[in-house]
C-alpha cells in the first residue's frame, strides 16, 4: 500500500524559510519521480516542484523558483522541499505525490499517489 505522509509545515514570517518532508513507504522509491503541489481554498491544486527518479532532474513553478529546492534521499526514502524567502502568498496546503513515472512532469494527472497535506502559513 502506497503512503506518503508530509511533514514540516507550520507559521513562518515573511522572509523565513521552512523545510517540508514527505517520508514514502509501499513501494520502490527510487523507481519513480516526485512532486510538490499547492493548494488554497477555492483554486485548483498547482505545480510547485518535481524531482525525477534519481534526482538529477527537477522543475519549478516559475512563482518558486530560485527560492524553494527540492531534493531527495533514496536510501531513506524521502523528498525534501526546502522553502528560503516565503511571501504570504506561499500560503498553502502542500501535499507531496507520486508520479506515474520515472520522470519530472507538472501536471497533477500524472501523480497518481498523493499525500494528506501539510499546512504552511507565512504571515506576520
Amino acid at each position: 500500500q502506497v503512503q506518503l505522509v508530509e511533514s514540516g509545515g507550520g507559521l513562518v514570517q515573511p522572509g523565513g524559510s521552512l523545510r517540508l518532508s514527505c517520508a514514502a513507504s509501499g513501494y520502490t522509491f527510487s523507481s519513480y519521480a516526485m512532486g510538490w503541489f499547492r493548494q488554497t481554498p477555492g483554486k485548483e491544486r498547482e505545480f510547485v516542484s518535481s524531482i525525477s527518479w534519481g534526482g538529477s532532474v527537477t522543475a519549478y513553478a516559475d512563482s518558486v523558483k530560485g527560492r524553494f529546492t527540492i531534493s531527495r534521499d533514496n536510501a531513506k526514502n524521502t523528498v525534501s522541499l526546502q522553502m528560503n524567502s516565503l511571501r504570504p502568498g506561499d500560503t498553502a496546503v502542500y501535499f507531496c505525490a507520486r508520479a506515474r513515472t520515472l520522470y519530472v512532469d507538472i501536471n497533477t494527472r500524472a501523480y497518481d499517489a498523493w499525500g494528506q497535506g501539510t499546512q504552511v502559513t507565512v504571515s506576520s
